[in-house]
C-alpha cells in the first residue's frame, strides 16, 4: 500500500493548537492512534526537540509507521498498545508528565484500503472489522452470535440507525439459513430491508451498520470513555490534548470530558472560589472546528472530522 494516500486530517491546525506547548526543549507528545504515522512525523519535523511516544493497537500499522519513522531515530517510541492503556505505557517508559497528546480518531486509511479487513463496505470482504486482529471476537461473529435485541441496540446506539429493527430482523433471518462471513452480503441485505425514502439520504445505506459493528468489535466507546480523561491526567500543567473524533457519538464524549475539566466545580455563592474548585482545563476550540472546504476537496475522509482542543491550567486537587 502506498503511503502517499495517506493524508493526514487537520494536520496544519493540530500542530498549531499543540505547538505552543511543545517548544520547549525535551517535550514529550503521545501520538495515541499512531496510524500510518502521518501526524507522528509531522510533528517530529515541526518541533526538532521533543520526543514522540505513538501507541497503536494494530501490528501492521506499526510496523509500517515504524519505517515512515525511523529517520527520527531515538526521539521517536512505538508501543503495541490500545490508547486507554496509556497510564500504564507511561508508567512502563519512566515518563510521569507529557505535553502534548493527539488522538486522531478515524479508521486509519490503512485500514480501509486493505480489503481483507472489512471496514470498507465499498468491497466484498470477510467481515473481520478488528484493528488488533490477535484478539476479540469479529464482526461476523457479532452477527451471528448476538441475540436481536441487542444487535437493535447496538446499531441504535453506535449507528444511530433509525431503521435498526428492520435491519435486523433481516438479519436474523439469512443468518438462520447461513451464518454471515462477508460483507457484500450483509451491505446487499442492508439494501433490501430499507424503505426507498431511507435510501435516499446520507450516502451509501450500510454505512451506519457497519459504523456500529466496527465500534462494538473494537470497543470504541468504552475505550474512548476512559482514555480521555487517562490524557488529561498525564499532561503538565501547559501541556495540550487535541482530539480529532468523525461521528457524534465520538464527539459527544470529548466534550463532556473537557467541559467537565474547564468548569469551576464549587457550590454555588461563594464570594472566593478556592484552588481546589478552579477549573483544571481552559477550552482552546470554540464548540468543534471543521476542516476547510478546501481540505474536504483534496482529502473526502476529512468532512466529518471535528477537532477539540485544551490545555491543563492546573493540577488536580489533592
Amino acid at each position: 500500500m502506498s503511503q502517499s494516500r495517506h493524508v493526514p486530517v487537520m494536520l496544519q491546525r493540530c500542530l498549531d493548537l499543540l505547538a505552543p506547548a511543545l517548544e520547549r526543549p525535551g517535550a514529550v507528545v503521545v501520538d495515541c492512534t499512531l496510524g500510518l504515522g502521518g501526524h507522528s512525523e509531522a510533528l517530529l519535523a515541526r518541533f526538532p526537540e521533543a520526543r514522540l511516544i505513538g501507541l497503536d493497537r494494530d501490528k501492521e500499522a506499526l510496523r509500517l509507521s515504524g519505517e515512515r519513522l525511523a529517520p527520527f531515530g531515538e526521539r521517536a517510541t512505538l508501543v503495541h498498545a490500545v490508547y486507554d492503556e496509556l497510564p500504564e505505557v507511561l508508567d512502563r517508559l519512566r515518563v510521569p508528565r507529557v505535553r502534548g497528546v493527539l488522538f486522531d480518531l478515524g479508521v486509519s486509511s490503512m485500514q480501509l484500503d486493505e480489503a481483507d479487513r472489512g471496514f470498507a463496505y465499498a468491497q466484498d470482504a470477510p467481515l473481520d472489522m478488528r484493528m488488533d486482529q490477535t484478539t476479540g471476537i469479529s464482526a461476523a461473529e457479532v452477527l451471528n452470535t448476538y441475540p436481536p435485541g441487542e444487535l437493535v441496540r447496538i446499531l441504535r446506539a453506535y449507528g444511530e440507525e433509525k431503521q435498526a429493527k428492520r435491519i435486523v430482523s433481516a438479519i436474523v433471518r439469512e443468518r438462520e439459513k447461513e451464518p454471515f462471513d462477508n460483507s457484500a452480503r450483509l451491505v446487499e441485505l442492508i439494501r433490501d430491508a430499507l424503505p426507498q425514502a431511507a435510501k435516499r439520504t446520507g450516502g451509501n445505506p450500510a454505512k451506519r451498520t457497519f459504523q456500529a459493528l466496527r465500534i462494538e468489535v473494537n470497543g470504541e466507546l468504552s475505550v474512548l470513555e476512559r482514555a480521555i480523561p487517562a490524557a488529561v491526567k498525564a499532561l503538565d500543567v501547559g501541556g495540550r490534548v487535541a482530539v480529532l473524533s468523525y461521528h457524534s457519538l465520538e464527539d459527544r464524549l470529548v466534550k463532556q470530558v473537557f467541559a467537565a475539566g474547564a468548569a469551576s466545580t464549587a457550590p454555588p455563592g461563594l464570594p472566593v472560589v478556592p484552588e481546589r474548585y478552579q477549573p483544571r482545563l481552559k477550552l482552546l476550540t470554540r464548540g468543534a472546528e471543521l476542516p476547510t472546504e478546501e481540505e474536504i476537496a483534496e482529502n473526502r475522509r476529512a468532512a466529518p472530522a471535528r477537532l477539540r482542543g485544551a490545555e491543563r491550567i492546573r493540577e488536580d486537587a489533592e
